[in-house]
């Protein structure tokens, strides 16, 4: 008997594709950035549409990828909260090493570098969900 099913393809790769990008429409919210609709392929043959936006489909593209990597290293690091916690302890110790206790730089460097990764990952989120 055959299975028919519209989510599977009937090849199985052995790695991830686009199978197909579709413009769907222009951003409402950010004006330059288009809406595109991507058909993704799992190494399984199981396929699955994501919409995405960029300035053009190969921006989307990136994107897309740029936010599967982040939603990738967002898991890994709440799965190990241990190392979130030796990286701030880490930069709470760092300026201890290299700047005099004793003077106000102290307190600038450790909540600057702090600030520093805070702006960091800020603009990170904000680029990778530009056009939403």
């Amino acid at each position: 008997m055959i299975k028919l099913s519209k989510n599977t393809h009937k090849y199985k790769f052995n790695r991830r594709r686009a199978l197909e990008c579709k413009f769907v429409e222009k951003s409402k919210k950010n004006p330059g950035y288009l809406k595109y609709t991507v058909t993704i392929g799992e190494k399984d043959g199981t396929k699955h549409t994501q919409p995405v936006y960029g300035k053009d489909m190969q921006d989307a593209l990136s994107r897309l990828i740029k936010k599967e990597l982040t939603k990738k290293v967002e898991n890994k690091l709440e799965t190990s909260t241990g190392f979130v916690f030796v990286v701030w302890v880490t930069l709470m110790l760092l300026p201890a090493m290299f700047v005099n206790a004793q003077s106000p730089w102290f307190l600038a460097y450790v909540f600057g570098s702090i600030a520093l990764l805070t702006v960091v990952a800020i603009a990170w989120y904000n680029h990778v969900n530009k056009g939403e």
